[in-house]
């Protein structure tokens, strides 16, 4: 959860257009306390305990009471607060005028402001004897200082080894020995349905264990292109503010997730509660605790999942993988000999589903590593060979539509087929929409609300590259294309403000 103290909350953008689809109003929740600097510690020794699959079957459905497996593991579940000092106050500049205080009289205070102390509050575990434990980078994000509530009473202060934001985890160091400890087990063998026990201090009130089931695996609740790695288990074991960074596990007492955020209308559970696998919160300690940063491996591809309708006209024969929307210069992709349009099926073997789990088995690959691509191309399948480069954290773009003007008068025909009438692209255009030198098209000038082009989500300001795989300079372009469709539905290549991305498009007969 993003946001353990009650007053405050936060929503990301790809999960406000998730509310938009259910329509309501929800935010995502979680903990914007505070955090600290990236501290190294020389050669620690940290020793993960192996894990196994979660139980499931006639045993686990006839279980009644998991008091055994809390007993067990709820010692290693810890509560973590955090405390940073906050900005002075403000005092408006008009208390030193001295005909204000003289009209006001000396009611008005002039004593300077004392800076305020935040804090936050959230959960962590475990996972060493020596004292490393997991928590959310959220949690302790620009903290001051960090304190660590055991469950024998002890409070110890912790210092952070390191913090990844990208995957909303950090690792703590507290001195202590012969810890308790919650021992690692198999997020990759977590089955939708299985058992699930949550472990944290909602709101405070201290440790509390909540019961529910594994609801979904690889869900994001962001943008791709925010610069996270998330891929969440779902669950709807109840999920609260001060639970973040504290334990998801399974009925053999295993870790199995991280809980970091919630998607609720009002900020509390609705049994929809998001925790990082325990697999990816390893791999980050690992590099966390060795070198005090996370390294991630980069392809270099704009991607976007394979609909039926691109799948119908592309002539692919399943509707699998994902498309390559843009290669960018100098990357693997571009060296492995990656291209637009491209379908990427499977990753060293292992088949691809979705953005998500493309975006994620590339970033938990080590950059330099080679690994083989199966693509397909013009209907025809073939593998790749690409050495990753290194995942930097670049500018983002806004990707959305502002609604500025073109700019320019229309010129060519409408065209019909599609409910759009567009205009030639310009150099004045192009940097207008943000667009690389040398960028070609057609800019959209008018779109009809009622017409198919509407309806598949193409907006004022895009400028259609090609359609049908064809280049597109002009109106009659982008109608020949069209017009050659047949019964399939039109595929278009479209950038918008700098991204690419393929959209489909049936035709007005």
């Amino acid at each position: 959860m993003k946001n353990d103290i009650p007053t405050t909350q936060r929503t990301p953008r790809g999960l406000a257009r998730l509310a938009c689809a259910l329509l309501l109003s929800f935010v995502l929740v979680g903990c914007n306390s505070v955090g600290s600097k990236a501290t190294e510690i020389t050669n620690p020794q940290v020793n993960f305990a192996p894990g196994a699959s979660a139980t499931t079957g006639a045993a686990a459905a006839q279980q009644n009471s998991y008091a055994d497996v809390v007993a067990r593991v709820a010692p290693a579940v810890v509560t973590v607060r955090s405390e940073r000092r906050g900005r002075a106050g403000q005092q408006h500049p008009f208390l030193d005028d001295p005909a204000f205080r003289e009209f006001f009289g000396q009611r008005v205070p002039n004593a300077p402001q004392t800076p305020r102390r935040e804090e936050g509050l959230g959960s962590g575990v475990i996972v060493t004897a020596d004292g490393y434990l997991l928590t959310n980078h959220h949690v302790v994000d620009g903290a001051d200082e960090i304190r660590v509530e055991l469950g024998d009473r002890r409070v110890l202060t912790a210092k952070v080894v390191g913090s990844d934001p990208p995957s909303d985890l950090a690792v703590l160091k507290i001195d202590a020995s012969n810890l308790p400890v919650l021992p690692l087990g198999d997020s990759d063998k977590v089955r939708v349905g299985d058992m699930a026990l949550a472990i944290g201090n909602p709101l405070g009130i201290g440790q509390t264990v909540t019961a529910g089931i594994i609801s979904a695996k690889e869900r994001t609740t962001s943008g791709v292109g925010d610069g996270s790695f998330a891929n969440f288990i779902q669950t709807d074991a109840p999920i609260n503010r001060g639970n973040s960074g504290g334990a998801l596990i399974n009925t053999n007492g295993e870790l199995i997730g991280i809980n970091s955020q919630i998607l609720s209308p009002t900020g509390g559970s609705i049994g929809i509660g998001f925790a990082i696998p325990s697999n990816m919160a390893k791999g980050v300690m690992e590099q966390l605790v060795k070198s005090g940063k996370v390294r991630r491996g980069q392809l270099g591809v704009q991607i976007q999942e394979v609909t039926s309708d691109i799948a119908a006209s592309l002539d692919l024969k399943e509707v699998r993988g994902v498309i390559v929307g843009a290669v960018t210069s100098g990357s693997a992709a571009e060296r492995a000999g990656l291209k637009q349009g491209d379908v990427i099926t499977a990753v060293g073997g292992a088949s691809v589903n979705d953005v998500n789990s493309l975006r994620n088995r590339i970033a938990s690959t080590a950059p330099g590593t080679d690994v083989s691509l199966t693509v397909v191309r013009d209907g025809r399948e073939q593998q790749l060979k690409a050495t990753l480069g290194e995942f930097t954290q670049t500018a983002q773009r806004d990707g959305e539509q502002g609604g500025s003007e073109p700019g320019a008068a229309v010129t060519g025909e409408a065209t019909g087929k599609l409910g759009v009438r567009v205009q030639p692209l310009t150099p004045e255009l192009a940097r207008e929409f943000e667009l690389q030198p040398g960028a070609q098209g057609v800019v959209v000038a008018e779109v009809d609300p009622n017409g198919p082009a509407a309806d598949a989500g193409i907006q004022r300001g895009d400028v259609i590259v090609q359609a049908n795989r064809q280049p597109v300079r002009s109106g009659v372009d982008l109608n020949a294309a069209v017009g050659r469709t047949g019964t399939r539905p039109a595929l278009l290549l479209v950038n918008r403000r700098g991204n690419t991305i393929f959209l489909t498009v049936r035709p007005r007969a």
